[in-house]
């Protein structure tokens, strides 16, 4: 799965990143690679919470779409 993420400046230094399609998905680090592997941390932790949190009915059908 790749999901785009935007990295940002930090004022103080180093950085910020959110991820647009993920509300409050967001992470800090002080360098390029910490905020990646961090942002990598965050999304994983985001899917991970909306799965567990997500109660589906019984006559809920799941399809895959291709864009």
């Amino acid at each position: 799965m790749n999901i785009k993420a935007i990295i940002h400046p930090a004022v103080e230094g180093g950085y910020w990143a959110e991820v647009p399609a993920l509300p409050g998905c967001v992470t800090e680090g002080e360098t390029w690679e910490e905020v990646t592997l961090n942002l990598k941390d965050a999304i994983e932790g985001w899917l991970a919470v909306a799965n567990e949190s997500y109660l589906s009915h019984p006559d809920d059908q799941y399809i895959e779409i291709a864009v």
